[in-house]
């Protein structure tokens, strides 16, 4: 009986929040229509209003976040679910007679938990930490290649521009970081998941260990790994300060990873605090369009993670 009456009175409080972010959106609304997503131009001063560069740079920022964050974040599934650093260490505690002691011969597994739980704990660093770190470190570490691409590949639109400062990449790079603990956490389930009769039958077949990995393992918890990779698509979206630090807040829309930009979220942290109240109403309709963006990818990336869970079932 609690858990339903907390299930529903979580439903409620998003339909709440929903209710309260359109009845304050309704003004805009209705005075700047469906050009309020097509228009670029940002004007406090003439009350014109548009937020297509900043649905763009929320999609693109967080399009090349994933990319980024899925290798990586896949990598370290991999990684951990077949328990390689415990395998290696093993190995060298053999090498030296250590593997039965008391007490070294429990490292390996100490190891791969420390590693997990470090990984996980990536989730705890606060966003201010990110953008900071984006800034004293990524920034100064890439900019030179950058350039050097922007110098010597400038025609290419992926690098049309120089990177002076804040701008797509590091933005990108660092949520990437932001979003690995989503998508390496989920995807390790998502291979422990995979039943060890498929393994044992590739090995049978005469697959070696990698062959195993890329051609049986990874293919059976591919719905999950989709899932992983959507939830933290939809986490990377609603992703504010560190962005709001690292990406430049100009109102352009450019392929090239080094120039500047701006997103919904990061739109709404930077012009609330001085919004007057035909302006709240316009913030409010961007909230509107970011939740929308948000709610959807999330239900997918859910529906995605349950019907990983009912094949992996079935597979059993």
């Amino acid at each position: 009986m609690l858990a339903h009456v907390a299930a529903w009175l979580t439903v409620l409080v998003v339909l709440y929040i929903v209710f309260k972010i359109g009845a304050a959106a309704i003004p805009a609304m209705r005075d700047y229509g469906v050009g309020f997503l097509t228009s670029s131009t940002w004007d406090a001063n003439t009350l014109q209003y548009g937020i297509l560069p900043q649905i763009w740079g929320t999609l693109y920022s967080s399009v090349l976040a994933v990319v980024i964050g899925g290798v990586l974040g896949v990598s370290v599934a991999v990684f951990l679910s077949e328990r390689f650093l415990s395998s290696f260490v093993f190995r060298v505690l053999k090498v030296v007679g250590w593997e039965n002691h008391r007490i070294w011969g429990k490292l390996p597994n100490q190891l791969e938990l420390l590693l997990k739980n470090l990984i996980e704990l990536l989730a705890a660093i606060p966003s201010v930490v990110y953008g900071l770190w984006g800034i004293f470190v990524i920034i100064p570490l890439i900019r030179p290649t950058c350039n050097w691409l922007h110098d010597h590949l400038g025609g290419i639109p992926l690098f049309g521009t120089a990177l002076s400062g804040p701008g797509m990449l590091p933005a990108s790079i660092v949520l990437a970081i932001m979003i690995l603990p989503t998508i390496s956490a989920i995807s390790r389930d998502a291979l422990v998941a995979v039943p060890s009769k498929l393994r044992d039958a590739a090995y049978g077949l005469g697959a070696t260990r990698w062959e195993a990995i890329l051609a049986v393992i990874l293919p059976t918890a591919r719905t999950g790994i989709l899932g992983a990779v959507l939830l933290a698509f939809g986490r990377a979206l609603g992703e504010t300060m560190a962005l709001a630090m690292l990406m430049g807040n100009a109102n352009v829309i450019s392929w090239s990873l080094f120039s500047p930009g701006n997103t919904l979220a990061a739109l709404l942290a930077n012009n609330f605090p001085e919004a007057g109240p035909k302006q709240v109403g316009v913030l409010m309709y961007a909230a509107l369009v970011l939740m929308g963006i948000t709610l959807l990818v999330n239900m997918l990336g859910a529906w995605i993670l349950q019907r990983a869970s009912r094949d992996m079932k079935g597979a059993r």
